[in-house]
C-alpha cells in the first residue's frame, strides 16, 4: 500500500481520536447511580480500548471489530437502563464506526445495528413504558448506521482504488523485468553469435595454417595467419559493440545503418547511397539491432563480392512494417548464404522478421522486413 504524505494523518485516526474523547468525557461527566451500568460502561470502554489499540497497530484487524461489536452491543444493551444518555452516545459513536469497518460484511454490520436498536428498544417494551423516547433513540442509532455504511463504501472504493494501484505497479515491475531479460537474453545471443562466427573461422583458417606449414608453404601460411589476425581483431571489435549495448541505449535504426554507410565509404572507398521513405518511428530493440546486423552482413558482402561496386541503402517504415533493402552489382559467382545471412536469417525470425537474398535485374538484392 502507498503510504500517506507525512503531514496528514489517516482518517480512521482522527476518528478513534475524536471517539476516544467523547466517550472519555461521557464517562466523566455521567450521572449513574447503579453499580452494575457502570461495570457495563466499563467493559463496553475497554473493549473501545482494545478495538483503538489493535486498529493503531493495523493488524488482526477481525479481531478489532469484534471488539467494536461489542462495544457497540453492550453500550446499546444500556440505553435503556442507564439514567442519563450517557449509553446511548458510546452506542452513537461505536455504531457509526463499527458500520465504517470495511472488515466485516454488511450483512455483519446490519445484523449488529440492527440487535442494537432492538437492546435499546427491549427495557421500554418489557416495562410497557411510552415508545416515544426509545423510537428516537432507535432512529439515530439507524441514522448513524447508514451514515457509517455510506461512509463505508466510500473507504471501500478507496481501498480497492489502492490496491489496484499497488497491482498495476507490481505489474509494471514485472513487465520492466520481463523487458530487461529479454534486452540481455538479445545481447547474449549477439555475443554468441559474434563469438561463434569469429572463432569457428578462426579455427579453420588456423588448421589451414597448421597444414601449409606442415607442406612447409610458409608464404601461403603467412597469409592465412595474418587472415586469421584480422578475423581475431573483427570479432573482438564486435564482440565490444555487443557489450557496449549493456551500458546505453540501443541506438536508432537510421542512426545505426548511416554509421555502417559511413564506415563501409571510408574503408573500401566505395559510393554508397542511403535513403528512408516514410516517417521514422522508434523500434524494438530486438528489431533495430536485427536490421543493423543485416545492413553490416550486406555492405560486408557487396565488398567481397563486387569490390568498388556503388551499393543503394533503402529504409522504408511502412504503416505495418519496416524494410530494409540493400542492393549492389550481381558478381559473376553469386554469393553463397553462408553463416553470416543465415544466422541473419535466424536472428532475423525472433524479431518475426522475413530475411530474403538474390539476383534481379542484374543487381544482388538483400531485403529484410520486421512487422512493427
Amino acid at each position: 500500500m502507498r503510504k500517506l504524505p507525512d503531514n496528514i494523518a489517516p482518517a480512521w485516526l482522527v476518528v478513534h481520536v475524536l471517539g476516544t474523547l467523547f466517550i472519555a468525557a461521557t464517562l466523566a461527566t455521567a450521572r449513574e447511580h447503579s453499580p452494575w451500568v457502570w461495570a457495563g460502561y466499563g467493559v463496553s470502554a475497554a473493549c473501545w480500548l482494545a478495538f483503538t489499540l489493535l486498529e493503531l497497530k493495523r493488524t488482526r484487524l477481525g479481531l478489532a471489530a469484534v471488539m467494536l461489536a461489542l462495544t457497540t452491543l453492550l453500550s446499546g444493551a444500556l440505553v435503556g437502563c442507564a439514567d442519563d444518555s450517557s449509553a446511548l452516545i458510546i452506542s452513537i459513536i461505536s455504531v457509526g464506526r463499527f458500520a465504517s469497518l470495511i472488515t466485516p460484511s454488511v450483512a455483519a454490520i446490519l445484523a449488529v445495528g440492527v440487535t442494537d436498536m432492538v437492546l435499546a428498544m427491549l427495557p421500554a417494551f418489557l416495562a410497557q413504558q411510552p415508545f416515544s423516547d426509545t423510537l428516537i433513540d432507535s432512529g439515530v442509532l439507524l441514522l448513524l448506521l447508514l451514515l457509517g455504511l455510506n461512509r463505508r463504501q466510500y473507504e471501500l472504493r478507496a481501498y480497492q482504488a489502492e490496491e489496484l494501484l499497488t497491482q498495476t505497479e507490481l505489474a509494471q515491475e514485472e513487465h520492466a523485468r520481463a523487458a530487461a531479460l529479454d534486452e540481455r537474453n538479445r545481447i547474449a545471443r549477439e555475443i554468441h553469435d559474434v563469438l561463434a562466427h569469429s572463432l569457428g573461422a578462426l579455427g579453420v583458417q588456423l588448421e589451414l595454417a597448421e597444414a601449409l606449414l606442415e607442406k612447409s608453404d610458409v608464404d601461403t601460411a603467412m597469409s592465412t595467419v595474418r587472415r586469421s589476425r584480422r578475423l581475431a581483431a573483427t570479432g573482438l571489435a564486435e564482440a565490444r559493440n555487443a557489450v557496449t549495448a549493456l551500458r546505453r541505449d540501443v541506438p536508432s535504426l537510421a542512426a545505426a545503418v548511416t554509421g555502417l554507410v559511413a564506415a563501409h565509404r571510408a574503408d573500401h572507398a566505395t559510393p554508397v547511397r542511403f535513403d528512408t521513405t516514410g516517417t521514422e518511428r522508434a523500434l524494438s530493440s530486438a528489431a533495430a539491432v536485427s536490421l543493423a546486423a543485416i545492413a553490416r552482413e550486406a555492405l560486408t558482402n557487396a565488398a567481397k563480392h563486387a569490390p568498388g561496386e556503388p551499393i543503394a541503402v533503402t529504409l522504408d517504415f511502412d504503416a505495418n512494417a519496416v524494410r530494409l533493402e540493400v542492393r549492389n552489382a550481381a558478381a559473376e559467382a553469386e554469393p553463397g548464404e553462408g553463416f553470416g545471412l543465415t544466422g541473419m536469417r535466424e536472428r532475423l525470425a525472433l524479431a518475426g522478421g522475413t530475411l530474403s537474398s538474390g539476383r534481379r535485374n542484374g543487381e544482388w538484392i538483400v531485403t529484410a522486413e520486421v512487422p512493427e
